[in-house]
Formats: C-alpha cells, sequence, structure tokens
C-alpha cells in the first residue's frame, strides 16, 4: 500500500514515515523542505534500510500534487505538512492561513479525482480553544485562540464536510498535544531549521551554545512552581497512533486526541 506523507521530512512525519515503513508500507514522501532537510529523508531510508519516494514540492501547488497522484497509485494520505509556529500564526496570520488551509484544499481535490478515500490529519490540541480541561474528541469546537489553532479548527470541518457529502471518503482527525523526544537510533529529532518554536530543541540549541539562554513565561499557574503545565507524548508513540488510525480507517470521520493524559510540571 502506498501512503503519502506531507510534511514527510519534519518532525513528527519523519518518525510516522519510519514506523509506517515498519510496519510494511511504502511511503512517498512531499516536502517542501522549509523547516526541514533533505538529510532526514537520507536518515530515515538508513534506519529502515528501505528506499522512499521523494517529492520535494510545495503541497498548496496543485499542478505539483497531481504530479504525484498521476504517477504513485496513491493509496491513503497522512497530511502533516503545515506551518505550525503559534507566536509566528499571530504575526504572520495570511501566511498560515494560505499554507495550512489551501495545501488542504489541494489534496482532498486530488484524492477525490484520483479515487483516494482515505484521509488522515495531523491536528492539534490547540481546536479546543478556550474550552476547560480535561479535553474530550466530543466537545464543541470554541473559537480558537491563535491563527494556527484555526487553522486546523478550519481544516477540520473542510474534511468533515467532504466526508458527509462523500460517503465512501475515511477521515481520521487526531489532535495531539506536546511532542517530545527522538528516535532511538539518534539520527532524526527535534531539529528545526532557524529558532525553534518546541521546548525540547530550544533547550538542545541553549546546551550547545547556539542560544544564549532559555526563557521560561508564567510563573503564576497553580503548581508546585508556578509555571504551566503540558502533556508532553514521545513522538514515537506519536507516531505508531498514525499508523493505528491509518490501519484502523473506516467511512465517516472520526477523532482522537492522543496524548497521556497526564500533565506535567516540566521544571519542578
Amino acid at each position: 500500500m502506498n501512503i503519502l506523507v506531507t510534511g514527510g521530512a519534519g518532525y513528527i512525519g519523519s518518525h510516522t514515515s519510519i514506523a509506517l515503513i515498519e510496519s510494511g508500507y511504502n511511503v512517498i514522501i512531499a516536502d517542501n523542505l522549509c523547516n526541514s532537510s533533505r538529510k532526514t529523508v537520507e536518515q530515515i531510508m538508513k534506519i529502515t534500510n528501505k528506499e522512499l519516494t521523494f517529492f520535494q514540492i510545495d503541497v498548496t501547488d496543485p499542478e505539483s500534487v497531481e504530479t504525484i497522484f498521476e504517477n504513485c497509485e496513491i493509496d491513503s494520505v497522512i497530511h502533516f505538512a503545515g506551518l505550525k509556529a503559534v507566536g509566528e500564526s499571530v504575526v504572520n496570520p495570511l501566511a498560515y492561513y494560505y499554507n495550512n488551509i489551501v495545501s488542504t484544499l489541494v489534496l482532498v481535490n486530488a484524492c477525490r479525482k484520483y479515487d483516494v478515500n482515505r484521509f488522515v490529519f495531523s491536528s492539534s490540541a490547540t481546536v479546543y480553544g478556550n474550552n476547560k480541561i480535561p479535553f474530550t474528541e466530543s466537545m464543541d469546537l470554541l473559537s480558537t485562540t491563535n491563527p494556527y489553532g484555526e487553522t486546523k479548527a478550519m481544516s477540520e470541518r473542510i474534511l468533515t464536510d467532504i466526508a458527509k457529502a462523500n460517503p465512501d471518503f475515511s477521515v481520521t482527525l487526531l489532535r495531539y498535544f506536546n511532542p517530545v523526544g527522538a528516535h532511538e537510533s539518534g539520527l532524526i529529532g527535534d531539529d528545526p531549521n532557524g529558532i525553534p518554536t518546541n521546548l525540547m530543541p530550544y533547550i538542545t540549541q541553549v546546551v550547545k551554545g547556539k542560544l544564549k539562554e532559555l526563557q521560561v513565561f508564567g510563573n503564576d499557574y497553580p503548581t508546585s512552581d508556578g509555571t504551566g503545565i503540558r502533556d508532553y507524548i514521545h513522538v514515537v508513540d506519536l507516531a505508531a497512533g498514525h499508523v493505528a488510525a491509518l490501519e484502523n480507517l473506516s467511512e465517516g470521520v472520526h477523532v482522537y486526541n492522543l496524548g497521556t493524559g497526564k500533565g506535567i510540571v516540566f521544571w519542578s
């Protein structure tokens, strides 16, 4: 079975690509490398000792996406590709709305044209916005708190409406929390281009001397040290969740949170 993994050279996408290959799937990666590296694709093949097909394209481009569908006999899509920094989305919302929404529309349009009816979407717990914890999949989504979260919520609504209009189209929406960690080989991990927006690579760059210091924001949360609580999930477990979602796809729309359900006061 041929699986198109958009954003497959990124942090979560690369780990999921490994999990897919190790589960016997053929992986086709599409990535524009705006926040990743071609070296990661090479490392995936080194870890798995398997070849994969790589397209350096932007999935907002319909012609480039159609080239993949024309030549690769895609069976399923796992869609990671997108801009993902919350703070940056507030500063530059247009880029986020364009990139994250258009990529979803282009991919689903290609899926419908080429009769690909299995779609797993990389969403985020940010879609819960101002809902009160614990977050449950059955919650109504209230107003999100930033453009990044809104692009995820909008993409979810688009995919849901398309699945309702096309009963043969199967969609799974995966809402996850804070991925951390790296593959046990040490060959891939959270290694973004530029200044990291996730905690662990930021810490790593401070340790290496690439960044001067780590700033901790917030000191008045009701925790032992005043800092916030986060639900951290290991990226390898997260990748396994995507494989499980793919293998259990059925008609309609299915929504799952991916997290541990346990908050961690990181600095204690």
